[in-house]
């Protein structure tokens, strides 16, 4: 196919380093709009990427870099704010004509969410909807790199111990460069996903002991699962310095995950990308030094 023009939103995130590099690797233009222009931003900058520095709170700045997109992929963190965000993107969007915005939303969205961003999640994917931008949500579920994040990291590698409070729940991590690909995908091929909205979750549902079990084989040392209360996790949260919006959101889901919202296997990336998503021993042996 011919080279078309991408614009990746949160590009030195999670997911969106993994994108930005995947269609480069296809001979796509890409657009890459960062908050600061860094190392991370650099090192995509060096790759091929154009790199635009904005906020996406900031109407004309969303504006100008969504000129003579193909696509778009939206991306924000949890944090206030996303709503005007979207509205603003979808604006863009509009302006710009493109044939697909894929938006990263959440597996806990929904309108009767206790957390404000998993609401704001689900309003949002309604003001992309009423916009008339040709449109794609995923959801996915806790991503595998969650397992790297300092406040759940520390405990295992301080203390061998998997320290959350989420009970007997289950979930199938999912990888970011497994999602990226789907991603890729999507805007790509936009034509069979249009108004579509995918979960997205690893290939094996596991709960946190399951979890555990798999830590410790790739560690070679014994890690336990020892659920917190939610007392207990909001005190250890605190303790890292994370604003109140996102503990609170932190705090909602892990009830939602206690209450088999996160649940599910991968029932798409292996069929759109024709390649299973990896599972979370391959994902820790991958990233086996963040454990060290």
């Amino acid at each position: 196919m011919q080279p078309r023009s991408y614009l990746i939103t949160a590009a030195t995130g999670k997911t969106g380093v993994y994108v930005v590099r995947q269609l480069l690797a296809e001979g796509h233009r890409v657009r890459a709009f960062v908050h600061s222009d860094d190392q991370r931003s650099d090192d995509l900058r060096q790759a091929g990427a154009e790199i635009v520095v904005g906020d996406l709170l900031e109407h004309d700045d969303i504006i100008k870099a969504m000129e003579g997109m193909n696509g778009a992929y939206l991306c924000y963190p949890v944090r206030e704010g996303y709503i005007q965000v979207t509205a603003n993107l979808a604006d863009a969007a509009r302006r710009a004509g493109v044939e697909v915005v894929v938006e990263m939303s959440q597996i806990s969205a929904r309108d009767d969410a206790k957390s404000h961003a998993a609401r704001n999640h689900w309003l949002a994917e309604r003001v992309l909807d009423w916009s008339g931008v040709p449109t794609v949500h995923i959801r996915p579920t806790f991503f595998a790199e969650w397992l790297t994040f300092p406040w759940v990291r520390d405990p295992i590698v301080n203390d061998n111990k998997l320290t959350l409070p989420y009970g007997a729940g289950r979930h199938a991590p999912i990888a970011a460069q497994d999602q990226a690909r789907l991603i890729v995908s999507v805007l790509t091929h936009p034509a069979p996903h249009i108004g579509k909205t995918y979960t997205l979750c690893g290939p094996v549902e596991m709960d946190h002991g399951q979890i555990a079990e798999e830590l410790s084989a790739v560690l070679g040392r014994t890690i336990s699962y020892a659920p917190s209360t939610l007392d207990e996790y909001r005190a250890h949260l605190k303790s890292y310095g994370l604003p109140e919006f996102l503990i609170q959101h932190f705090i909602e889901v892990a009830i939602d995950y206690q209450n088999g919202i996160f649940e599910g296997e991968d029932g798409v990336i292996a069929q759109i990308t024709g390649q299973a998503p990896q599972t979370v021993k391959a994902f820790l042996q991958a990233n086996l030094n963040a454990f060290q």
